[in-house]
């Protein structure tokens, strides 16, 4: 029994340790405690501001860069932030219009294109239109001008929010046939293929957006308003099987959605925390949530 001892308190201090590690604040993610299964506003007084609504988070692969979307007076813009030298840099607004809105950032695959939705038409100047999906591409350490994404993923209806699959393929929701549904664009060439609708263990007769999808294309994530559902927008996830079939969504449950409106789902590079925007802040919480749904 004596010789158990002084293992034990070996094993013991090796337990704290590792529990120590996981409790330390990232730089990274802007020095904030690590969450759990319970959601808390992400980097309040710093990204989570009180006086500004903000929404749509994502990072670069190497949580280097940081985007995001802020709504002022009903228009949004979107803005940036680096990690250099061991802190993140103040924000930059880096797309923004007098009248037109530029929201809901996502970096293409190879990190050389910002994708967003915007109202703006296509000459760049007029009266405000359907939201489309447009980009900017890095040029000599600057973005581009804005150049939309062309008709096999745009319509003359709405379309929201845009993510990626490791190969290229985007995930966005459109109203085109008069319902937000959820589709999927595989790239060829460069170029955006006929957008398919996802199937109905995803979408349904009702509203279903903003979804992210996971690089593999294992899962997705998304927001729809549902009978049953806690508020306007609540989180979903359905999970993609070896054969490619989509099955029945199920809901975040209470423990994520709220009774207002919870959207723009948003999974960090190292498949750590679930980003989502909900009462006007951005939220993170542990996959944990999502996992054990599978």
């Amino acid at each position: 029994m004596k010789k158990l001892i002084p293992s034990l308190v070996v094993a013991a201090l090796f337990i704290s340790m590792i529990e120590a590690y996981a409790q330390t604040p990232d730089p990274k993610y802007f020095n904030q405690p690590p969450v759990s299964s319970t959601p808390k506003v992400f980097a309040p007084g710093v990204v989570s501001l009180e006086n500004e609504f903000e929404f749509g988070a994502v990072f670069s692969k190497d949580r280097s860069e940081f985007y995001y979307g802020v709504e002022i007076n009903g228009k949004a813009e979107t803005r940036m932030m680096k990690f250099e030298n061991g802190k993140w840099t103040a924000p930059t607004t880096i797309l923004v219009h007098d009248v037109y809105s530029f929201n809901d950032p996502f970096l293409s695959p190879d990190e050389t294109k910002l994708f967003f939705i915007s109202d703006r038409p296509l000459s760049g100047q007029g009266p405000k239109k359907d939201y489309d999906i447009w980009y900017v591409e890095r040029q000599a350490g600057k973005w581009s001008q804005p150049k939309n994404a062309g008709p096999n993923v745009n319509t003359a209806e709405n379309q929201y929010y845009i993510s990626f699959t490791k190969t290229g393929t985007m995930y966005f929701s459109s109203n085109v046939n008069k319902n937000y549904d959820i589709y999927a664009s595989a790239q060829k060439e460069g170029k955006f293929q006929p957008a398919e609708k996802l199937s109905t263990n995803v979408n349904t007769t009702h509203y279903e957006a903003d979804v992210f999808v996971a690089p593999d294309e294992s899962y997705v994530i998304f927001s729809a308003n549902r009978p049953g559902g806690l508020g306007s927008g609540d989180l979903y996830v359905s999970f993609r099987d070896k054969e490619g079939r989509w099955s029945p969504s199920k809901s975040l449950g209470n423990a994520i959605n709220s009774e207002t409106d919870d959207f723009c789902p948003y999974v960090s590079p190292d498949g750590k925390y679930l980003f989502y925007a909900s009462r006007r802040d951005i939220y993170w919480v542990s996959m944990e949530v999502v996992h054990k749904l599978k």
